[in-house]
């Protein structure tokens, strides 16, 4: 039996249906936590393919899974379908045209993420069905992957448990097995309060919670020079006390992102950061309030499933491009610079040529220099084996989170992408489940890797999914 022709052919026959969700969820960017319409129009392609429905999942109302199949191995895929703020951009240009001015945009591309993921797990409940062997299909619509961590919040919730293994993908400039390590990270808000008073006439009598954000901004970054090198530190003013200048603000908050290489690392790093913030308000004679927002983990590697998934990439090979998409992809990289493109060519140990679109498939072991970020896809990899794709979505060099992005996002050669990676994934999927030994031998990867470092899910017990980001 021809699984992998049979699957690909399959994929092939239902694609267009998952092309126009990706375009749907394009045109209604919603962001963290927000994505009402978008898991939505999920949710009803769910229905009509005719999955078994789990909503409201760890109480997050946009998350939820769609399962088929009865027995044997559960196979999970991963999509995802929020947007980023501000990133407003028409699409097919390669100029900054906002539709909406100060709107959102699908600055990451998971328009075409969750759309592909569900793909791959249609065309697996398609074979299942047409093979009558035993074995589970699950879609994981996950939301708020931007600084959310629904993820890791589904992870402590148990929706993972009894999955075998986990598939996903993401957006990139090329074809490849994501093998980019990621860092731990944790969103945290500090919020302190003095005491108002006259500016001038009393300024004596008040205790300034703005002072005290300063200070604690100062003191973090004289940290930097004494953290690891690849960890992380960022921070926004979400609220300094007020407009008016002749009064000592008595209220301020500051929101800061800390990332490292590792969990361990992680926590350690958030310890001297609440440290700084103690010390801020000791100075300042406010009091301070450490809440913690999300958190998430660092992806694991998964030996025995990258090397599976490369292999079926290598077979597969890269997407077709043709001239027009070429010439788009083209006009994007005129608007970048020449550092962009070579940084990411410099991430896979190669030297920058020129073409528009990646038309290779990166080595496995190729030199890496990663360009390093988070994702809650860390906290899974951690309960269960995974593995990502990379497909080519985008001009060679194009920075996430930017309005090119975005302009790319309906674009042909994005779709071509796209449904290249739910062919990748979905063959891997029918490979694990006619290969128990692959599942076994990628389960104990997984438990080689956590012996010395159990998973503990980095979100304290009681912090809810932050459902409002604005007011968490």
């Amino acid at each position: 039996m021809d699984n992998r022709s049979d699957i690909w052919r399959g994929i092939d026959v239902i694609k267009p249906r998952f092309i126009d969700l990706a375009d749907r969820v394009w045109a209604m960017p919603e962001v963290c936590y927000t994505e009402a319409r978008s898991s939505a129009e999920h949710l009803a392609e769910l229905r009509h393919q005719g999955f078994r429905i789990t909503e409201n999942v760890a109480d997050i109302p946009t998350a939820l899974i769609g399962e088929w199949g009865e027995g044997g191995p559960v196979i999970a895929f991963l999509g995802e379908y929020d947007a980023l703020p501000g990133l407003s951009q028409e699409a097919g240009v390669a100029e900054h045209r906002p539709v909406e001015v100060g709107g959102h945009g699908h600055g990451c591309g998971h328009n075409l993420l969750g759309s592909a993921a569900l793909l791959a797990a249609t065309a697996v409940k398609d074979w299942l069905s047409a093979n009558k062997v035993p074995g589970r299909v699950r879609y994981y619509g996950c939301p708020a992957e931007e600084g959310g961590a629904a993820k890791t919040f589904m992870v402590r919730s148990g929706a993972f448990d009894d999955a075998d293994i986990a598939i996903t993908w993401h957006p990139n400039s090329f074809w490849e097995v994501a093998v980019t390590p990621s860092l731990a990270n944790t969103r945290a808000d500090f919020i302190f309060t003095g005491r108002a008073s006259h500016a001038a006439a009393s300024p004596h009598l008040g205790r300034s919670a703005l002072d005290a954000v300063e200070l604690m901004n100062v003191g973090v970054n004289y940290m930097r020079e004494h953290m690891p090198s690849d960890a992380r530190v960022h921070y926004a003013l979400l609220d300094t006390g007020g407009i008016a200048p002749n009064v000592v603000q008595a209220h301020a908050r500051v929101r800061y992102s800390i990332r490292a290489r590792d969990l361990p690392g992680m926590n350690e790093l958030v310890g001297r950061v609440r440290k700084i913030a103690q010390g801020a308000a000791l100075m300042t004679e406010t009091s301070m309030e450490m809440r913690i927002i999300s958190a998430v983990s660092n992806v694991l590697d998964n030996t025995p499933l990258e090397q599976t998934l490369h292999r079926i990439m290598e077979e597969l090979g890269p997407p077709h491009f043709d001239e027009a998409d070429k010439a788009f992809a083209a006009k994007i990289q005129s608007t970048l610079t020449d550092k962009d493109i070579a940084s990411v060519y410099h991430s896979i140990g190669m030297e920058p040529t020129d073409r528009p679109l990646a038309d290779f498939t990166v080595p496995l072991h190729a030199k890496r220099n990663p360009l390093i970020g988070s994702t809650d896809v860390g906290d899974v990899s951690w309960v269960v084996p995974t593995v990502q794709v990379h497909a080519p979505t985008v001009a060679i060099g194009t920075p996430f989170h930017t309005w090119q992005i975005v302009a790319q996002g309906k674009s042909p050669h994005a779709h071509k992408a796209m449904v290249q990676a739910a062919k990748a994934m979905a063959a891997l999927g029918v490979q694990a489940l006619g290969e128990p030994e692959l599942i076994a031998a990628a389960k104990a990867d997984l438990a080689k890797r956590t012996a010395r470092t159990p998973y503990v899910n980095p979100l304290p017990d009681d912090v809810a999914p932050p459902l409002d980001m604005s007011l968490a």
